[in-house]
């Protein structure tokens, strides 16, 4: 957000506030000529608003009735009720015109994560040179800790790479000769040499740029829906003025029909059903940026989540143990990973626990297989199946692990005593949220930058049957696109940089605050503030509910000004009965508006198991 932006912003705050206390004053001490610090404060922007719709636009909006309704009321003499319609509707249209656009900032973000330089062999020599002279082919040198500039092949060397920044995925993934690497993803271990297939501008890092850029929903110009009736309105409003005063030459039933034509009620239907709202989800820890986004939600039919940090909790646990002797087990393991900052390590020594760790000598790291040391004199070996093989060190016929589950070998001296199996665990409320989605008829789909065995173990645990893995962002792009093509709205849920441009292009995009990263939170429409899934279903609800709520107060605002507005053609009702009418319209609006704040639906299962994975050792003996 700019600087401009925030100052705008500001003032408009400082003037909604200097409008309220002065309304508040004038009306306790009975001083008429406080209420036009409102009106002139409040009501010229709307005045000015209204006349560049009409003149640019040719567009009749809510802005329109309420001018009208601001002139009629200073017409006969309602200088509060005037200032009163000022506020409100100044209050209303921050309400709903809050959005938060940062698209520059986001672009900033993700440009820090493409390098500057490149370290190119040529001729056998290695040069640093800008990014922008790389070309395809060109052969590159990545040293650990680096982040990759260009998509490419590795053709000598082997490393793990955290790919997070483009699949979500939570473990790095380790990477050996002819796999393919992507730019901006992180070296984290061993140094390499790759051929770059791609030039920077075309690399997976930018592409991943311009969807943030271009990527929005296809139906995000969301109608207001007391503008939907604002035509319709101002033509009968003036018409029957017109045609009252032709027939009856009495000016006081044409100001009348003005006054109760007055749309308070109608346009105050949205901003306060979509604050009752707002107040109710802020009590379960959701946020949401502006009321299009509800609008849009109750029309929701499928909800996409990603998996990592979104179903999961977003970091590799140890799940289960097994030993002969565990203690023993953990404590040599701990010891050796502690020398480590691999995640799957610091895990391991998390779940230890302990703070007694043993000494170890002649550390060493062997990418993408495992590591060993010397504890007492005697080698400890952790590390993958593969590289246990490759020590001749027998495995014996003991438990695989299970889809999903990374399974680590601890062996001492020339035997295993034991395995230490990890997964990125699921969270306890994730099974319950699909639950309640489907009593809601909401179909759920799981899109995730995972191979297929984590993607289908997961799915199977939490029950959703529609699963799309090893997605890069624009996969998920294009299964969105595709969704909306068959006329589905679609809600996505995400955490990473990686699920920002989906965010964006779903229909609504929701995202975990609480370890979301700042890209996927800008990039989103609402926002999970504790990681909180299991309110999704109610954030839903409330949205259909909202909606219905406004649309029924639409509807009796309309039906109130029509009855008022035959009494005083009629003239049975003078304009200050029609002033006392509306304001009682308003009232009834705001009230029924107001059972939103405490609603819940009948729906869904608000009962959530609460439970910490990581307190719980699960062990079984050889």
């Amino acid at each position: 957000m700019n600087l401009k932006f925030k100052n705008e912003e500001k003032l408009e705050i400082i003037f909604i506030i200097v409008s309220s206390i002065s309304l508040v004053l004038g009306f306790l001490l009975s001083i008429d000529y406080l209420s036009w610090i409102s009106i002139i404060i409040c009501g010229i922007p709307i005045f000015k608003e209204c006349i560049e719709g009409l003149i640019t636009e040719f567009d009749i909006k809510a802005d329109l009735l309420v001018s009208i309704a601001i002139i009629a009321s200073i017409i006969i003499g309602e200088i509060f009720a005037a200032g009163e319609i000022a506020t409100i509707m100044a209050i209303g249209g921050f309400l709903e015109e809050y959005t938060v656009a940062k698209a520059q900032n986001q672009i900033k973000e993700l440009a820090k994560m493409t390098p500057k330089t490149a370290t190119r062999i040529k001729n056998g020599t290695e040069e640093k040179v800008p990014i922008e002279e790389v070309k395809i082919g060109d052969i590159l040198k990545i040293l650990p800790g680096e982040s990759i500039p260009n998509d490419g092949i590795i053709i000598n060397g082997e490393t793990s790479i955290n790919q997070a920044t483009l699949t979500g995925e939570s473990i790095p993934v380790d990477k050996t000769r002819n796999d393919e690497v992507y730019s901006g993803t992180i070296n984290l271990y061993g140094s390499f040499t790759m051929k770059t297939t791609k030039i920077s501008e075309d690399s997976s890092l930018q592409k991943l740029i311009k969807l943030v850029e271009s990527s929005k929903p296809e139906n995000a110009n969301i109608v207001r829906a007391a503008d939907k009736w604002a035509t319709m309105i101002v033509v009968i409003a003036f018409t029957a003025a017109i045609l009252t005063y032709l027939f009856t030459f009495e000016i006081t039933r044409s100001v009348t029909i003005l006054v109760v034509f007055c749309p308070c009620a109608l346009v105050l239907a949205t901003p306060t059903a979509l604050m009752a709202a707002v107040s109710n989800l802020t009590k379960y820890g959701i946020l949401v940026k502006n009321g299009e986004s509800l609008e849009e939600l109750a029309h929701i039919d499928e909800v996409i989540f990603d998996k990592t940090g979104t179903l999961t909790y977003g970091n590799p646990t140890v799940i289960r143990v097994i030993s002969e002797n565990p203690q023993e087990m953990m404590y040599l393991a701990a010891s050796l990973e502690s020398k480590s900052e691999h995640p799957l390590a610091k895990a391991i020594v998390k779940y230890y626990n302990n703070n007694d760790l043993a000494a170890v000598n002649d550390f060493k790291i062997h990418i993408g297989k495992g590591i060993t040391g010397y504890i007492n004199g005697v080698q400890i070996i952790a590390g993958n199946k593969k590289f246990l093989e490759s020590k001749n060190i027998p495995l014996g016929s003991n438990e695989n692990s299970s889809n999903g589950e990374i399974e680590i070998f601890v062996a001492k001296g020339n035997k295993i005593i034991g395995k230490i199996f990890l997964a990125d665990t699921i969270r306890s409320n994730a099974k319950a949220t699909i639950k309640n989605l489907k009593k809601l008829r909401i179909k759920t789909t799981l899109l995730t930058g995972d191979n297929e065995n984590t993607a289908k173990s997961i799915a199977n645990q939490v029950r959703i049957h529609n699963i799309k893995f090893n997605c890069l962002p624009e996969d998920k792009i294009q299964y969105i696109k595709d969704e909306q093509v068959r006329n589905h709205r679609v809600a996505m849920i995400g955490d990473g940089i990686n699920d920002a441009p989906s965010l964006r292009k779903s229909n609504v995009g929701i995202s975990m605050g609480d370890i979301g990263s700042d890209l996927s939170i800008e990039s989103s429409n609402i926002t999970l503030i504790k990681d909180n899934i299991e309110n999704i279903p109610h954030l839903i609800e409330i949205s259909k509910k909202t909606i219905k709520t406004i649309n029924i107060s639409i509807g009796f605002a309309l039906t109130l000004n029509i009855i008022a507005m035959t009494l005083a053609i009629l003239g049975i009702l003078n304009p200050i009965e029609g002033a006392l009418i509306h304001n009682i319209g308003s009232v009834i609006v705001i009230i029924y508006s107001s059972i939103l704040v405490n609603y819940k639906s009948s729906k869904i299962d608000y009962r959530t198991q609460q439970f910490d994975v990581n307190k719980t050792l699960n062990i079984t003996m050889f």
